[in-house]
């Protein structure tokens, strides 16, 4: 009997598209005092684009020339409450006014800016805020809808009231055990809130943010700590407890760590007082915390987010 050899077609998988990166400003003008949201916003659509792929027809494809325009018509239109309520308007409106796309995904990061405070009557100038860069990512299938909220690159330190000690040593071990340490990170964080469409029932997502990050930071402040994994849990945890809207936590936590110098060939003592800051190699500890009850949804590698 002969065998057919024809090789069968390769079949197209999951697959997106969209415009990366619309870097758009929003002033609102109050008189003299003005206001600014400064985002970056990266568009990403998929639905019924099997054609494009295998026969290059772009009956289905909406140009991502016509997402960044939509970007800066609705910054107009509707105006930046927050990145949250921003994207929800967009990912609503890619799915619900063209039938190919399926599903819309915005990721959003904010730029925060200070007003510079001055003793005229002029509010308009401001200062870049050195902090954290706020996320949020909105994802909607025409039906369900999940918005995970963050923050990267908030840099923060313990100077005291760390340890660590007890830990497992073998032939290769060096580390010698501290019982007074500076503890450092810079912290990656995403929490997934259980909001499940309804505009009634929908956070105050700048309130939510900010008490988010008040938390998380009274956590890392009062925790006295025997290891970052203690300190991690101690600061999603506090979130969950705190924040009934949030279902998930997860952290990425580097360990940035400050190790003692030795003054000894100079005759100085150091008494706790004079580090060396090494930025790599870091150890990084990543963990999620969850609400009794609730799976992780989450991605463990927080970049692909």
């Amino acid at each position: 009997m002969a065998v057919n050899s024809r090789p069968s077609r390769p079949v197209l998988g999951q697959n997106q598209y969209g415009k990366a990166e619309n870097r758009v400003v929003r002033i609102v003008r109050d008189g003299a005092t003005h206001h600014i949201k400064d985002l970056n916003v990266s568009v990403s659509l998929s639905g019924d684009m099997d054609d494009v792929h295998y026969s290059g027809s772009n009956a289905n494809v909406l140009p991502t020339d016509t997402t960044k325009n939509t970007v800066y018509a609705f910054a107009k239109e509707h105006g930046i409450e927050s990145a949250e309520q921003f994207g929800i308007h967009l990912a609503r409106h890619f799915v619900t006014s063209q039938e190919p796309i399926h599903r819309a995904r915005i990721r959003i990061e904010e730029y925060a800016w200070e007003r510079i405070e001055t003793s005229g009557e002029a509010r308009h100038s401001f200062v870049r805020k050195g902090q954290e860069t706020r996320l949020a990512q909105i994802t909607f299938d025409g039906e369900t809808w999940e918005v995970v909220s963050g923050l990267k690159d908030l840099v923060v330190m313990n100077s005291t009231n760390s340890e660590f000690w007890g830990y497992v040593k073998d032939t290769y071990t060096t580390l010698p055990e501290a019982y007074d340490r500076i503890l450092a990170t810079q912290v990656s964080g995403r929490w997934r809130f259980n909001w499940t469409g309804d505009e009634e029932t929908a956070p105050d997502w700048d309130t939510s943010y900010e008490q988010v990050k008040k938390h998380m930071l009274e956590a890392f402040a009062e925790t006295y700590s025997l290891s970052l994994q203690q300190t991690l849990y101690a600061m999603g945890a506090r979130i969950i407890d705190n924040r009934g809207e949030i279902d998930e936590v997860r952290f990425s936590l580097p360990n940035k760590h400050h190790f003692l110098v030795d003054l000894e060939p100079f005759g100085l003592k150091n008494d706790n007082e004079v580090y060396f800051a090494a930025d790599r190699p870091y150890g990084l500890i990543e963990a999620t915390i969850l609400r009794d009850g609730c799976e992780a949804h989450i991605p463990v590698d927080l970049t692909n987010l």
